[in-house]
Parts: structure tokens; sequence; C-alpha cells
């Protein structure tokens, strides 16, 4: 029986934030910097002092507002590709082997140690396993990085008993 860990809702929730804010801040950035020389806009007093008090020539303030946006959105677009690479990732722990992303697999012969006095506290264990080359590797795995981890560990540590 296989036992899956998807990617953590933790972590596609805090992409979403970024990417939010990205948005956020470049819509802000823009209406100051465009919009704000309409008499009608609610921000003409921040055109004002950033250019018509100025004789005309924008100010630095004025000119990142106006270059910036772009950036900001070309960052959010980057971490909705970013998310949209790794919400797949995931951990499965079956009765041979642990298969990390689909690519790295740990036979469970080779484990040779888990450290789990950080897990109840920090959400996180090191799995110690003896590599091809015959040198031990350790690999930190997070409860923020995939969910249902704890029964991932339960499973390894009756296996490895």
């Amino acid at each position: 029986m296989a036992i899956e860990a998807p990617f953590s809702k933790h972590g596609r929730n805090t992409f979403l934030i970024w990417i939010a804010v990205c948005i956020g801040v470049a819509a802000v950035f823009a209406y100051d910097g465009y919009l704000s020389k309409y008499e009608w806009s609610k921000r003409h007093n921040f055109y004002k002092k950033h250019v018509i008090d100025n004789d005309g020539v924008p100010t630095s303030t004025m000119v990142f507002n106006q270059k910036s946006p772009p950036f900001f959105i070309a960052a959010a677009v980057i971490l909705g590709v970013w998310l949209l690479a790794i919400k797949n990732k995931k951990l499965t722990a079956d009765d041979t082997e642990l298969l990390i992303d689909g690519k790295k697999k740990i036979p469970c012969e080779s484990i040779q140690k888990i450290d789990k006095t950080l897990f109840e506290s920090k959400g996180r264990f090191t799995l110690t396993y003896r590599g091809q080359n015959g040198k031990e590797v350790d690999i930190k795995l997070s409860d923020r990085t995939y969910d249902n981890l704890g029964a991932v560990l339960e499973h390894l540590v009756a296996k490895i008993s």
C-alpha cells in the first residue's frame, strides 16, 4: 500500500499570496504613476507634489511608479509559472521504496536512520540513507513542503524497524 504526501497547501497558499501582493503593488504604482495626473483622481495631490511642483519634471518617485508595474506583473507571472511547475510534487512511500517527486528513489533497505526529534515541534525530520556511491546522504523533509508527512514518517519507521 502506497502512502502519498502531496505538495502542501501552505506552500501553494504562500505562492498565491505573493502573486496577489505583486499584482496589488503593480496596480497601486500604476495608478499613482499614470492616473494621478487627472483631476478626478483621488491621488491628484501626489501628481502635483511629484511633477507640477517640480517644474513639470517627474521626481524619481514618480519615475519609479511609472516604470515598476511591468516588473511586478512579470514577477507575478514567474511565480505563477513556478507554482504550476511544482504543484504536482509529492512523496510516495510504498513497501519497497520512497519516491521523491517521481524522480529520486530511495530503497527502504538503504535507509540508515530517521531523526524525528524535530517533527513534533517544527514539523520536519531528517532521513539518512546510503547513496549509490556508498556515502551517507541526509535529506530533510518538512510538513511545510508536503502534507500528510506524518503518515509517510510512520510508514517509513515501520519499514526500517
